[in-house]
């Protein structure tokens, strides 16, 4: 903890991936503006795979201070190779905290190399900010690792009071509990759009007509549900006659196979396409264009209610995940599937989601954040825990 008199903190940000970085963004800002904080970046996961677009250079190219990066994703995605890259974010993590100064580190939600990394603060005795802990994502992994960082981590910034409440009943102090909404929805408000005619330029999307965005993941603790549903998938876009734009998975178990089947759909069926990677300007202009979003991530559940975007969730991965009213999720079968999109077509559901009701927050997220951080800070808090008994 800094101890010299008018030294600002040092709050160190995690980030692993173009996902992460994009809702850091308002965090980063509300952090840079606070006059007793510095803030610096830790970049490590897919910003550093040639696989995932490497995007360490756009990071680079946004100007915040990099304190520390490193390499941890080995080139394949089986289970073992999931540990692995485990394994070498956790002994990156301790290497780059070894050199930089810190007095809390911030992480954010549930990806594997997300949490393996903040792993190598705990001996060090360094508290962790978790932004998004409280949530259910049944059908992966994630799941765990979220619950996870929560019990590591020392502040808890939360998107709904469901949340909260799940993270009380873990153990947490309620006063370590703050409800700060989702800071993506800030980002909604202040980064700009491309038009139409923009997004087709610079990605190659039609200038006119209907597209379906479409963000699919491994269902990671189903690999056999992520083959049958990305079959029928493919098979319902065959029969509709919706344009579709894919974006790339992520670097999950099984995550390298499921865009080899994507790219495979897409070169034999014309008028598809995959865009690996658009970045936050191109993949909100997409939302704000596109006729409905159809998939499993949790870019359709968090934001998407704030672009009026109907959305399609598709089978168990975000099981448990409150939703907004612009949700309609079907199991993974074509019949499931057409129902879902034909309903999500419709003018009276077109209505609803125009009311852009968004359960996750206001806008106003990044605020709460850090001056969440700030309170702690300035309280002198350091890394012990007491367990909050919740009696009923």
């Amino acid at each position: 903890m800094a101890t010299e008199p008018n030294k600002p903190w040092d709050v160190v940000v995690l980030t692993t991936s173009r996902a992460d970085f994009s809702i850091y963004q308002p965090v980063l800002r509300a952090l840079e503006a606070h006059p007793d904080i510095q803030v610096s970046l830790l970049v490590t996961g897919m910003h550093m795979s040639e696989d995932f677009g490497y995007t360490f250079t756009e990071v680079e190219k946004s100007g915040w201070p990099i304190a520390a990066h490193f390499e941890c994703l080995v080139p394949g995605d089986t289970a073992k190779d999931i540990g692995l890259s485990m394994g070498r974010a956790t002994q990156g993590m301790a290497n780059a905290l070894e050199a930089i100064e810190a007095d809390i580190l911030v992480v954010l939600g549930d990806r594997f190399e997300m949490a393996a990394a903040a792993l190598a603060a705990v001996p060090r005795g360094l508290p962790i900010c978790h932004l998004h802990g409280g949530e259910e994502t049944e059908g992966a992994m994630d799941n765990v690792l979220r619950h996870m960082l929560t019990k590591i981590s020392h502040l808890h910034c939360c998107a709904t009071e469901l949340a909260a409440s799940r993270i009380r009943q873990m153990g947490e102090p309620p006063d370590r509990v703050i409800v700060s909404g989702a800071p993506a929805l800030d980002n909604i408000a202040v980064v700009p759009r491309l038009s139409r005619r923009e997004l087709a330029q610079q990605f190659g999307l039609p200038e006119s007509g209907d597209f379906a965005l479409i963000t699919y993941h491994p269902v990671t603790l189903d690999l056999a549900a992520t083959e049958t549903e990305i079959a029928a998938l493919f098979e319902v876009i065959k029969e509709t006659d919706i344009h579709c734009v894919f974006t790339a998975a992520n670097a999950d178990t099984a995550g390298r196979a499921l865009n080899a089947k994507i790219e495979k759909f897409v070169a034999e069926n014309e008028g598809q396409m995959l865009i690996g990677h658009m970045g936050a300007k191109g993949y909100y202009s997409a939302m704000e264009h596109a006729a409905m979003m159809i998939g499993n991530s949790s870019s359709g559940i968090l934001e998407a209610a704030s672009f009026g975007l109907p959305v399609v969730n598709i089978g168990d991965r975000q099981k448990g995940r409150e939703v907004s009213p612009n949700i309609i999720t079907a199991k993974g079968t074509p019949k499931n599937l057409i129902a879902a999109i034909t309903k999500a077509r419709t003018a009276d559901f077109k209505a609803l989601c125009a009311k852009r009701e968004n359960i996750y927050g206001d806008g106003h997220a990044a605020d709460k954040i850090v001056g969440a951080i700030a309170r702690f800070l300035k309280a002198g808090h350091g890394p012990r825990k007491v367990f909050h008994e919740v009696i009923s």
